[in-house]
């Protein structure tokens, strides 16, 4: 038995590598429209997250790509935005994006963990916030928060 997510829209952020590159083609192959989201180091989608894309359209499935930064609410808002213009809705959220700045904690400069925590959780509150509301209104939503094992257990 397959889980259907036919006519949902999912955005994935970080979904240009790793688990991220894992669930939103697996959420296109079940249905549902997905926005891919990554913004590469130049701030842009990146070209891993149009090979994504890429991947999803070879395949039949529907999806766009948005580079915010989701340490940006301005920029996250505009995903949410030009997901509800193009698709109408937002069903499920999978705040998956993450930096990774490989230093224990102690060698790690305030600058490099205040960016980690931008991303890492406040991306995560800006991305459920800007949701949100879309998803009481619809009375259906599902957001999905996850971690690496460096995030459970340290560097």
């Amino acid at each position: 038995m397959s889980v259907s997510f036919a006519d949902m829209v999912a955005i994935v952020t970080g979904a240009g590598n790793a688990l991220g590159r894992s669930y939103a083609p697996a959420l296109a192959e079940r249905g549902a429209k997905v926005v891919v989201n990554d913004p590469g180091a130049a701030g842009q989608s990146s070209e891993a997250a149009l090979k994504v894309v890429r991947l999803i359209e070879e395949k039949g499935g529907e999806t766009i790509a948005h580079g915010a930064n989701v340490a940006n609410f301005a920029k996250v808002n505009d995903m949410v935005k030009q997901t509800m213009d193009k698709c109408g809705r937002v069903d499920i959220l999978i705040n998956n994006a993450g930096i990774l700045r490989d230093k224990s904690f102690a060698k790690m400069s305030l600058e490099d963990f205040k960016l980690v925590v931008d991303v890492h959780l406040m991306g995560s509150v800006r991305c459920s916030k800007a949701v949100g509301g879309i998803m009481r209104e619809q009375n259906y939503g599902r957001i999905v928060m996850t971690t690496s094992s460096s995030g459970m257990y340290g560097v």
